[in-house]
């Protein structure tokens, strides 16, 4: 790893934009890999902010304590668990950018659902439910663990729900905390997380610390409108994002 001024500013900037996301702010989470991913590959720049990612997760757990939807946790964390294991069953045999791409769908295909519903005038909420749940957070879980993705396919599920804005993000926070520390062995056992990227990386664990508490900060000041509209747009982005990926990926001359 090219250990230069620049790097370690990238460096630090994502970790931040790590923290920020655990705090609440999940339409910053999309930031932290392309940023790193400037001076190394994408899978170990993945790996790299894992665990600064399971840092800001165990505080941000604990900002966020009381403020959660606990019958979705009791469906999401066991349902994740199924799609990690299935991801880590599957991951030499499914291509990273059809994963990406259905990702992407879920996502473009929930924000239309949206739009049309608020076109047509209908507000209604859509209470959790047990077999809804089990296969968003099944491909929440897969999507995490291959492509590091699992937030459309969390939304898809959660947002139409329209919980209180602190207990979406406490669910979220919550939710892909468990995602990743489920994720970790396996991360260790393809040598993306070693203990010299720990240590590496270890002088970066107060920033994550001090975005993880900001993200918190400004998830509480911003209005609770504001705050859905800015995650629907993010949402938009990252599959954008994705669709250009795969993009590149399969027409690399388009």
């Amino acid at each position: 790893m090219e250990q230069t001024a620049a790097f370690w500013i990238a460096a630090g900037m994502a970790t931040f934009f790590v923290g920020m996301s655990k705090g609440g702010l999940p339409m910053v989470a999309m930031l932290g890999v392309p940023i790193l991913s400037v001076f190394i590959p994408p899978a170990a720049a993945a790996g790299l902010l894992l665990p600064m990612y399971i840092l800001a997760d165990i505080y941000a757990v604990w900002l966020f304590r009381g403020q959660y939807s606990a019958r979705n946790l009791k469906i999401l964390i066991p349902a994740s668990a199924i799609g990690i294991l299935a991801a880590f069953l599957l991951v030499s045999r499914v291509p990273v950018e059809a994963s990406k791409l259905v990702v992407a769908l879920i996502g473009l295909g929930y924000l239309l659902d949206a739009l049309r519903k608020r076109l047509s005038g209908d507000f209604r909420s859509r209470p959790a439910d047990v077999p809804r749940g089990l296969f968003w957070g099944a491909l929440a879980g897969f999507t995490s663990y291959i492509s590091h993705a699992g937030g459309p396919p969390f939304q898809a599920y959660t947002l139409p729900q329209k919980l209180p804005k602190m207990t979406f993000a406490g669910t979220a926070t919550i939710t892909f905390a468990c995602i990743n520390w489920m994720k970790l062995p396996p991360y260790v056992l393809a040598g993306q997380v070693t203990w010299e990227s720990l240590k590496q990386i270890s002088v970066l664990a107060p920033v994550a610390l001090i975005g993880a508490w900001s993200g918190y900060r400004v998830t509480k000041w911003l209005p609770e409108r504001i705050f859905f509209t800015l995650v629907n747009i993010a949402l938009g982005l990252l599959c954008l994002k994705l669709l250009s990926e795969v993009a590149q990926a399969w027409w690399p001359g388009a």
